[in-house]
């Protein structure tokens, strides 16, 4: 399987897949122009869309894609059912597109309805895990989120984390202030600012890194607890996480 990113927007990125005998899957097609023109240039056949939540940054593009590839199959969660979803998806489900199996997780916190898709090493996790960071409580809540990182962060280490934007500088900026003095996020803050300045994409990423360096997967370290002022015998887990994308949302 070929991985590719193709950016769109601002800062979005579109995953693709592609096998082969060049058919490919298309992930959260917030514009059908990048993706229509990389179709074009590698003559790819595209044979599925797999929506993550309804947001226009990642649904826009989905008529389009479907009114220039009428055999297009579109999934995704109840909440893209008006988006162009055509085969919808919950917790559990499995479906098979290109030959791979790809496991449905239900990742609520961004949207209420917001699902990633995995199949190993592969997680197209939309807006929910970002590079040293997560995705902004829009509908969901905070123990919401939470848990959908403890979900997350169960997959195996080698887990290739397909984010759908490029957040990862400002993201670590955010950790680097909250743990300074953390030599593993330090390396990393520096690493991105080199990508970054180099206007080189920074992402997908490893599971095994961000458990190192994403402070929303170490929540139960007593030195980010300490940091953020929470006695945190006393409170459940999942306030640390709170308390913490409070302080990135003001950041």
């Amino acid at each position: 399987m070929n991985l590719t990113s193709i950016p769109a927007l601002q800062d979005n990125y579109i995953w693709t897949l592609t096998d082969s005998d060049n058919r490919c899957l298309i992930v959260d097609p917030g514009e059908a122009q990048p993706v229509l023109e990389k179709l074009k240039a590698n003559q790819w056949q595209p044979v599925a869309i797999l929506l993550t939540h309804h947001h226009h940054d990642h649904v826009g593009g989905v008529a389009e894609l479907v009114e220039a590839y009428p055999h297009l199959t579109v999934y995704g969660p109840e909440e893209t059912a008006t988006k162009g979803a055509q085969h919808i998806l919950k917790e559990g489900d499995e479906i098979s597109v290109l030959g791979l199996r790809f496991q449905i997780i239900a990742t609520p916190g961004h949207t209420l309805g917001h699902i990633s898709y995995y199949s190993a090493p592969y997680l197209f996790c939309g807006d929910t895990l970002f590079s040293g960071g997560c995705g902004r409580l829009f509908e969901g809540t905070a123990q919401q989120m939470f848990e959908s990182f403890q979900k997350l962060s169960a997959l195996a280490d080698e887990t290739v984390v397909c984010c759908a934007h490029e957040y990862t500088l400002s993201n670590m900026k955010f950790a680097a202030a909250i743990l300074p003095q953390d030599p593993q996020i330090m390396a990393r803050y520096q690493e991105i600012k080199d990508l970054r300045a180099e206007n080189r994409i920074t992402l997908p990423t490893k599971l095994a890194k961000e458990r190192e360096i994403n402070l929303f997967l170490r929540t139960q370290e007593p030195d980010l607890q300490k940091a953020l002022g929470l006695n945190v015998p006393a409170e459940p887990l999942w306030r640390t996480f709170a308390v913490l994308r409070e302080k990135k949302d003001r950041f």
